[in-house]
């Protein structure tokens, strides 16, 4: 089982191709004064695309993602591409750290050294991590699997077999969005390989006639804003080869499809540049339209769902479960949440949304640090 250093080096001619997209979009019309109402809003996203067109520079980020050691894994005849950073103090804790959708690899730019280099970053030597952060298949640069199947469950395995191949037997694993789905199954289906899990994205599985009328309001809200905000769930939870080939087609379109979560889902006041500079968004995005992995990103919904618009339940996690939850609508009431695991911390964070690593990476990090200090060797 081979494991390869890995460079990104996107060629010139996809660059070139790039910006003969997006001179030559084709964009839609638009309700006035309809905001994001409808979508994403259209003056933004032409904003967006023209600085990626005239003023962004991929490769600059390229380099800047180059400067972290990565590395490609045969993993059961799947090429995952990886970040690892060896921790520095006395007895580094190995970590793998999954992201969701739409985000990539690059979400855990800011969190990397300060958990594999606390003392550089203000921090106890002694809560370095091994920091281990996998592209999923079908995400960025890891190969796109072939066969249907490759649901949370599968990848879990998967980072089993990949930590193994690191050396390392026992691990924690953190997540948010699809990277909890993946942190959670690892707690589920192999508990005897992991020291704890951390999730910055929790559910609660409802009884409404057991609900107080405060958690029924909460629930009520919940349900609007799925009702909402959610055709992205149903359309790619059924029919994802659909959108795909407009996507993978189309970077303002691929841009359109991506910012609007960012957006939506951040602690941002509807303003998603007070959470992230356009460079970060593009270098996201970049990373979606160099690889083509928009169309199989989207399968996971579909492979993990199976038909429906919310996850399975699980059973109860008993491995040793940190939870951190951000400003966002799906955060349940920690009493709706607690009995599905063995809750060693939670936290309400009062900064940051979906994606914490970006938006509040310092939060995270001391979440991170205090669940996993006790349960150091």
């Amino acid at each position: 089982m081979a494991i390869t250093p890995f460079t990104i080096d996107v060629p010139d001619a996809d660059l070139a191709d790039l910006q003969r997209r997006l001179e030559e979009t084709r964009w839609p019309d638009e309700i006035p004064d309809s905001g994001w109402d409808y979508g994403s809003n259209l003056a933004y996203v032409k904003e967006l695309c023209e600085y990626w067109r005239d003023e962004y520079d991929w490769r600059a980020h390229e380099r800047m993602l180059n400067e972290f050691p990565q590395f490609k894994a045969d993993v059961d005849g799947l090429g995952i591409h990886f970040i690892h950073v060896k921790g520095k103090g006395p007895n580094p804790m190995p970590l793998v750290i999954t992201h969701g959708w739409p985000s990539s690899f690059f979400e855990m730019y800011k969190v990397i050294g300060p958990l594999s280099d606390p003392a550089s970053h203000g921090g106890d030597p002694a809560d370095a991590f091994d920091v281990v952060a996998p592209s999923l298949p079908g995400y960025g640069f890891s190969d796109h699997a072939r066969e249907r199947g490759m649901d949370t469950r599968a990848i879990a395995a998967l980072w089993v077999q990949l930590m193994e191949q690191l050396g390392y037997e026992r691990f924690g694993s953190q997540g948010g969005d699809w990277g909890a789905g993946v942190t959670t199954a690892l707690g589920v289906n192999h508990p005897e390989r992991m020291i704890g899990v951390h999730l910055n994205m929790v559910t609660a599985q409802i009884d409404e006639a057991k609900l107080t009328p405060e958690q029924r309001e909460w629930w009520e809200n919940l349900k609007a804003y799925r009702q909402e905000e959610w055709g992205y769930v149903h359309l790619q939870g059924t029919k994802p080869q659909t959108a795909s080939y407009g996507l993978n087609d189309s970077p303002s379109g691929l841009a359109a499809w991506i910012v609007e979560k960012w957006r939506r889902w951040s602690d941002c006041g509807g303003e998603v540049e007070r959470s992230y500079t356009k460079d970060e968004l593009l270098t996201n995005i970049s990373i979606y339209w160099f690889t083509q992995s928009i169309g199989s990103s989207m399968r996971l919904y579909k492979e993990t769902f199976r038909g429906s618009t919310t996850p399975r339940p699980s059973p109860r996690i008993e491995v040793p479960t940190g939870v951190a939850t951000f400003k966002e609508a799906n955060r349940p009431p920690r009493v709706l949440a607690q009995h599905a695991y063995n809750l060693k911390r939670w936290t309400d964070m009062e900064q940051g949304g979906h994606f914490p690593a970006m938006e509040n990476p310092g939060g995270l990090v001391h979440e991170v640090r205090e669940f996993f200090r006790p349960l150091r060797e």
